[in-house]
């Protein structure tokens, strides 16, 4: 009825997680995302985030792919690939709502108790916690996985201030010497198993990056707007995963199959009525704007490529300008090398 695919319960002891994060933290690995350094030993102690916490409920909700689609897709250079949780509606609402039915029930059953339902909106080791309440196990690139099911779902939680018995024991990874995830990554922000430099990181560049892309990384970047899923395309366990049946999750706008021009001629009333109710709008319009200029940039040089990338030239914002100009120099390269 929810539509969770998998339920666990952990106790709130994450002390040997804080240590790998602030590790990552104190190499500056976590990028322009200071909240991950304001609020580190929140995320490490669920009970300075709700006071009170003694266990932690974790639930997974699949929202399996087409891979065959996905990689047509990124293979096509006039088409933007967006990562394939933001296909649909924003998972934050949907699932932080379901969670709350989750809690309701429980409540019914047992009386009312202290709870604060998280869907990636609040300081939370969510991935530590799911592998602790046996949902998984975090791979090498740092998502979590399942033996049955793979690694396309959601994580989110409920903290209570029951005490509950654990599940089950953390699993054993099951990555073995393979290395697949680490070795596609496009921009190498893999770079040890378990460890990502988000500096490098695709996801982080198209979303949570602010300002002008590193040029370094901007053509390995291709067409991907917003997000990337090489890691997970290419893990083997993936092959379990099913493709998702859940409404919301079904791409809007048709942004499975859209061309990289038809998303660039957006305005901003269209980008903001288009992305509504949709994680897309976190990266706002002008990067929308610079990340679709980087993927033209590395698209074929056609004369409508160039013109409309030559039209964002004179744009109002430097970093659209910038990132269309840098694009239409490097179509204009392609074109005169006859590449």
């Amino acid at each position: 009825m929810l539509g969770f695919t998998g339920l666990g319960i952990a106790n709130a002891d994450l002390d040997a997680d804080q240590a790998h994060l602030q590790d990552w933290l104190a190499k500056g690995q976590h990028g322009q995302m200071h909240y991950m350094a304001r609020h580190g030993e929140m995320r490490a102690r669920p009970e300075l985030l709700q006071p009170g916490t003694l266990s932690v409920i974790s639930v997974r909700m699949d929202y399996g792919t087409d891979p065959e689609q996905a990689w047509a897709t990124l293979a096509a250079s006039d088409k933007a690939y967006v990562a394939r949780y933001a296909l649909g509606r924003d998972y934050h609402k949907l699932m932080r709502h379901r969670l709350k039915r989750l809690a309701q029930f429980i409540e019914s059953e047992i009386g009312r108790f202290g709870y604060r339902v998280l869907v990636d909106s609040a300081p939370s080791l969510e991935r530590a916690l799911a592998r602790n309440a046996g949902l998984g196990w975090i791979g090498k690139h740092t998502c979590l996985i399942d033996k049955d099911e793979g690694s396309w779902f959601f994580l989110g939680e409920i903290y209570t201030d029951l005490t509950l018995p654990g599940t089950a024991l953390t699993p054993q990874g099951h990555c073995g010497t393979c290395t697949r995830c680490i070795d596609i990554c496009p921009t190498g922000a893999i770079i040890a198993p378990n460890r990502l430099d988000a500096r490098r990181c695709i996801s982080y560049l198209t979303i949570e990056h602010q300002g002008s892309i590193p040029e370094e990384f901007r053509e390995a970047i291709g067409n991907r707007i917003f997000g990337c899923d090489d890691c997970q395309l290419v893990c083997p366990w993936n092959k379990f995963a099913k493709v998702h049946a859940e409404p919301d999750f079904a791409a809007r706008n048709r942004l499975d199959e859209t061309s990289l021009l038809e998303l660039f001629a957006w305005s901003e009333t269209e980008f903001l009525q288009r992305t509504e109710g949709s994680a897309i709008r976190r990266t706002g319009y002008i990067n929308w704007l610079r990340n679709l200029a980087v993927a033209l940039g590395n698209a074929e040089p056609t004369p409508a490529h160039r013109e409309a990338l030559r039209g964002k030239c004179s744009h109002d914002d430097a970093i659209v300008r910038e990132h269309a100009e840098w694009a239409l120099q490097r179509l204009e390269m392609k074109l005169s090398s006859g590449a």
